[in-house]
């Protein structure tokens, strides 16, 4: 790493860059003119987008799948990053949004009997360049005591790396607040859902007897909280995120979930607001997370805001106030929803544990809640798993009482 020059970030005139070390292919570079040399991995190319860090020590494919990381660049704090290599089923979408990455060590040749590729050539087929040798713990404080920076990320195999052109492309980028990203990278079409979990030996199964009918909107959506959904008893439907609420409604969905996604919810929310609303008003079960939790929330009535430098990582403890236990979570997501803006009929259910953020609530006179993390893992602990099942409850009982006596 290169300390940033003296020049500040919104300054017009080119800071006075370092020379390049000898072997390095590939740099990042920070608004503020920090440098972070090292060596090329994956594809040969340039990105542009807030350089956050996850603290998850494995499943790094899923990391880079899951949508919700579209316009960011990620730093992984675990050091060996590549080293089980990447196959076909550890992924949480078809095509990644993730920006790039920034690793501690070179990725070494796989070392999993379920590896069918290396890391390098699965970020190369997705167009995804990362850089390797990096001092990932100076980067980590720097993000810890500063916030998330833009950066821009180069991977030059010839060595012939442009600071001046990297710098100008983070200082120009305009960051998360305000972007609407879950179009990007929301399906364009409805589409069925039946597939289940994944077990050592089998795969995953198929749903062969569907109890509900549960509609999904995709504002980013990641493979494993369906499969969830499918196994325990769920036929689920998913709709793009610019789904009205005619389009939810007229399939009777038995219940109504709202994804997780990336960007600001207040953009997204310009149009997946009104339609959150009518389905609240409907009385249909509702279960929504990370973005999906957010614009749940401005639905109701709360704000949002950006949050310092976020929760990225699989170690996040969150209190359910509703049984007093602490469950180990997975998080992903750099806006939170104001606890003080909170309307009336509105309850707080789950905080952090970490920074004492709002990290769950519910209506308290319909079957409406939401939380701030990932339920689902991949990768993660699996102990918020019981959410699906909270909300599957809440569909069974809504159909009971509307059974005729």
């Amino acid at each position: 790493m290169t300390d940033a020059p003296s020049a500040s970030a919104a300054s017009t005139e080119t800071p006075d860059f370092p020379a390049q070390p000898d072997g390095a292919t590939a740099a990042l570079v920070l608004a503020d003119g920090t440098v972070f040399w090292g060596r090329g991995v994956g594809a040969a190319t340039t990105k542009v987008g807030e350089v956050c860090f996850n603290t998850a020590m494995t499943g790094y494919q899923e990391i880079l799948t899951d949508p919700s990381y579209a316009g960011q660049i990620v730093t992984f704090t675990f050091p060996h990053i590549g080293n089980v290599g990447a196959n076909m089923e550890d992924v949480e979408t078809t095509t990644p949004a993730v920006c790039g990455a920034v690793l501690r060590a070179d990725v070494t040749e796989p070392s999993n009997f379920r590896a069918v590729s290396h890391l390098d050539g699965w970020l190369k087929a997705h167009d995804l360049p990362a850089v390797a040798g990096v001092d990932t713990r100076a980067l980590t404080r720097r993000i810890r005591d500063r916030g998330a920076p833009n950066g821009a990320l180069q991977h030059a195999p010839d060595g012939v790396i442009d600071l001046a052109a990297l710098w100008r492309m983070a200082r120009d980028w305009p960051g998360l607040e305000g972007m609407d990203l879950a179009k990007g990278v929301s399906c364009t079409q409805p589409y069925e859902w039946t597939e289940t979990l994944w077990t050592l030996g089998a795969g995953y199964g198929a749903l062969d007897a569907p109890r509900h009918h549960v509609v999904a909107v995709d504002y980013g959506i990641k493979r494993n909280i369906l499969r969830n959904l499918a196994a325990l008893g769920c036929k689920v439907t998913v709709l793009p995120a610019t789904a009205g609420a005619d389009d939810i409604l007229r399939r009777k969905p038995d219940g109504v979930f709202l994804s997780n996604g990336p960007g600001d919810p207040a953009a997204t929310g310009e149009y997946a607001v009104p339609a959150i609303k009518a389905v609240v008003d409907s009385g249909v079960p509702t279960f929504g997370i990370c973005l999906g939790h957010q614009m749940l929330a401005l639905a109701l009535g709360a704000k949002t805001e950006k949050m310092h430098l976020g929760h990225h990582g699989a170690n996040h403890p969150i209190k359910d106030l509703t049984t007093g236990k602490v469950e180990i979570t997975s998080q992903n997501h750099g806006f939170v929803v104001n606890r003080d803006s909170l309307p009336d009929g509105v309850e707080e259910t789950h905080y952090s544990l970490f920074d004492g953020s709002l990290a769950g609530v519910r209506l308290k006179d319909r079957p409406v809640f939401s939380v701030q993390y990932h339920p689902e893992a991949s990768p993660g602990p699996q102990d918020s798993h019981y959410l699906f099942k909270r909300f599957v409850d809440l569909i069974e009982k809504a159909k009971a009482a509307a059974e005729p006596a």
